[in-house]
């Protein structure tokens, strides 16, 4: 069942939503303002948030960017709900992380029918994210989140490293040399010595630590990341 919460201060509206919403079958929460939604979020992870723009305190707009900037929310769909008909309100919503908007007065059918293609697209998104990790030993990597999770902590890796430890796990128990590491990594015309690549196979495995090991030392040709 999928979770949602509605942001909107008018009672009635937020009342009308929730109604259609819980008998569509969906677990509905729901805020007054901004500041109880937002709060609201860090006890109860939803799917889906129905935003509105004219709040009391911080407006749509604000909680909006709030939610689109941190790492725990940014995923989640928002659909802006608004009374307002300009272009530039509806755009400006959009660009900065809104997925739909609805107009006052809405139909609720129409409602039910935007979050339920809102969902679907977030799940097939979120799919698309899952299968493009690479997941090697205990180590995680996300290209989409530029992020290495090591037993399911952060490895703070520069861009070359991430990089190169990236290229490697995408082809495990192959061996490179390194010229071709710093071809993949960085194109065929960028300059580089040897030295410089055993020196950022020195930085990954030391910030790895023990797992470090994974990635092997071929002599004479290069290296390659341990395979299963």
């Amino acid at each position: 069942m999928a979770r949602i919460l509605i942001i909107e201060d008018e009672s009635d509206i937020r009342e009308l939503i929730s109604f259609n919403l819980e008998m569509s079958g969906f677990e509905v929460f729901t805020a007054r303002d901004g500041e109880e939604g937002i709060e609201l979020l860090n006890d109860n992870p939803v799917d889906l948030i129905i935003l509105d723009l004219m709040l009391p305190g911080i407006d749509g707009f604000q909680v909006c960017k709030y939610l689109k900037k941190d790492p725990d929310t940014r995923n989640i769909p928002v659909i802006m709900l608004t009374a307002r008909s300009e272009d530039d309100d509806i755009v400006y919503g959009l660009e900065i992380g809104a997925d739909d908007y609805i107009t006052k007065p809405f139909s609720p059918r129409i409602l039910i029918a935007r979050v339920q293609t809102a969902l679907r697209k977030s799940s097939s998104d979120e799919g698309s994210k899952k299968a493009s990790r690479i997941v090697l030993h205990n180590l995680m990597i996300d290209p989409g989140r530029h992020e290495t999770l090591l037993d399911g902590d952060v490895v703070d890796l520069s861009a070359t490293e991430f990089s190169i430890l990236k290229f490697l796990a995408e082809n495990p128990g192959w061996v490179f040399s390194r010229n071709q590491i710093i071809d993949s990594v960085k194109g065929e015309d960028y300059p580089v010595t040897a030295r410089s690549v055993d020196v950022q196979i020195l930085g990954i495995r030391r910030k790895l630590g023990d797992s470090g090991s994974m990635i092997e030392t071929v002599r004479g040709i290069g290296y390659r990341m341990k395979g299963e």
